[in-house]
């Protein structure tokens, strides 16, 4: 997993990977190289008194936040050490899954809280970490001499341009997460491929978009729902994520939120979900369309909402006006992420009120109306996001996730232009097209965070071609 680095500022990643049959197989040449390293770098697991070799994400942390905590940190460390992305995944997987197999009540601290009738259970921090990496060394070891089958089998590769900068702000507070390998790292066994791509925007802090983008994901990998119905498994992953934010924010008065997109792509079938204003776009054959509406103060639009009951998963949407059935069967009035009672009836149905102040703001504060965390706004900010599905034919060109340090300076119909030129003067090279878009958004104006994501899905030269029934580049 790739994810934005806390310290760096600015900030480029690049997750790049190529399809052709020989690089899969120098990738899975690389594994036993990387294990060697590791093991001669650490011949033996950690002694009591020896530095950790990762920063530990807190003091304390809560049952529910032990996987994803680990996993990121895991991940996180192994990438630093350029571990093959599936290597990586898979080797994190396997760590923390033993780690939780374990009686973990040796870590275990009682907190009293005095708004708690009884007291809170967390657990220690640093003993998890330690033991993870003991974990991690014991996996290592075992698999440098026989490495487990779903390590060696070749994955789809991707290739993701990613770019982010803290800009005029003082503080980086976006994040941003590539996860491709999003089955192996939470050990999923069935027949559907899986990605994952997400944007986080903060604010007052960066502490709600760090904590999204490590447990959104986590938690909608074991959402029940998510083999049937991932958009649903996505928007539960959002409220889930919100609700373990707040109790944190509560008891470590935490005062920021943060905005968020997601993509998970699953089989031939793309799904997205969003708060706030962070947005996606699709390009499909040099045109943009349009897969959601952001969640703005002001936002006074009519239709059905996306997750109730006149909201059909399986249907897609044309914002030319044309419905078509991706999975389902039944057709709706209109676009699915447009609400009956929409952000300004809702926040002032509930006794807010929404104001302009050199923008919309819900009661003269915060410029978004949905948002992870914002302890002290619930519920006139909602932490409840929209979502939304589309069948891909193989006609797609790529996915772009930005916040809105972007999209308030660049229009919709502006991307397919900016990434085709770019692709042009690159000889079709994509890796830096994010970085090209960074620059044209603070070009125009931007004084925000700015992070974009493009996430290729076919081979950026092919797009420079005209569109023929040729056989694209495997």
């Amino acid at each position: 997993m790739k994810t934005s680095d806390p310290a760096a500022a600015p900030q480029d990643a690049l997750g790049m990977a190529s399809g052709t049959p020989q690089q899969n197989s120098q990738k899975a040449e690389e594994n036993p190289s990387f294990l060697d390293v590791f093991l001669r770098d650490f011949p033996a697991p950690l002694g009591p008194e020896s530095p950790l070799p990762w920063k530990v994400p807190g003091t304390m942390l809560s049952q529910e936040e032990v996987e994803g905590e680990l996993a990121e940190l895991a991940t996180g460390f192994l990438s630093s050490r350029s571990a093959p992305p599936p290597l990586a995944a898979c080797l994190a997987h396997e760590a923390v899954s033993q780690l939780l197999q374990t009686d973990l009540s040796e870590f275990r601290k009682l907190l009293e809280q005095e708004e708690e009738e009884a007291p809170v259970t967390l657990l220690d921090a640093a003993g998890l970490a330690r033991s993870l990496f003991d974990r991690l060394w014991e996996v290592c070891s075992q698999w440098q001499k026989q490495m487990p089958v779903a390590a060696r089998v070749p994955q789809r590769q991707w290739l993701v341009s990613v770019h982010a900068i803290r800009n005029a702000r003082r503080r980086m507070e976006d994040r941003h997460v590539c996860l491709p390998a999003f089955n192996l790292l939470f050990g999923l066994s069935d027949s559907v491929d899986r990605a994952y791509f997400a944007v986080f925007d903060g604010h007052g802090g960066v502490d709600a978009a760090r904590y999204a983008s490590v447990h959104v994901h986590a938690v909608a990998a074991h959402r029940p729902e998510l083999p049937t119905d991932p958009a649903g498994a996505l928007q539960a992953a959002f409220r889930c994520t919100d609700e373990m934010f707040l109790w944190k924010a509560r008891r470590e008065r935490l005062q920021s939120g943060t905005t968020g997109v997601c993509a998970l792509i699953a089989g031939n079938t793309l799904h997205v979900a969003w708060l706030g204003d962070s947005q996606v776009v699709l390009v499909q054959q040099g045109q943009v369309v349009k897969l959601m509406e952001p969640h703005r103060p002001e936002r006074q639009v009519r239709g059905p909402r996306a997750g109730s009951s006149q909201c059909c998963l399986g249907t897609s949407w044309s914002p030319l006006g044309q419905r078509g059935h991706a999975i389902g069967t039944r057709r709706l009035p209109g676009p699915p992420w447009l609400s009956p009672q929409d952000e300004k009836d809702r926040i002032e149905a509930l006794g807010g009120f929404v104001s302009h102040m050199d923008c919309w703001r819900v009661n003269g504060t915060l410029a978004v109306s949905r948002a992870i965390g914002d302890v002290f706004q619930k519920p006139y900010v909602s932490g409840e996001a929209d979502t939304a599905s589309r069948a891909l034919t193989g006609s797609e060109d790529y996915l772009l996730l930005a916040c809105d340090g972007f999209f308030d300076v660049v229009p919709h119909q502006e991307v397919a232009g900016l990434v085709q030129s770019h692709l042009v003067g690159q000889q079709g090279s994509g890796l830096r097209v994010a970085e090209e878009l960074v620059a044209a958004a603070r070009e125009r104006g931007s004084h925000d965070n700015i992070t974009v994501m493009v996430v290729f899905l076919r081979d950026p030269r092919d797009l420079l071609e005209p569109e023929t029934d040729a056989v694209p580049r495997s």
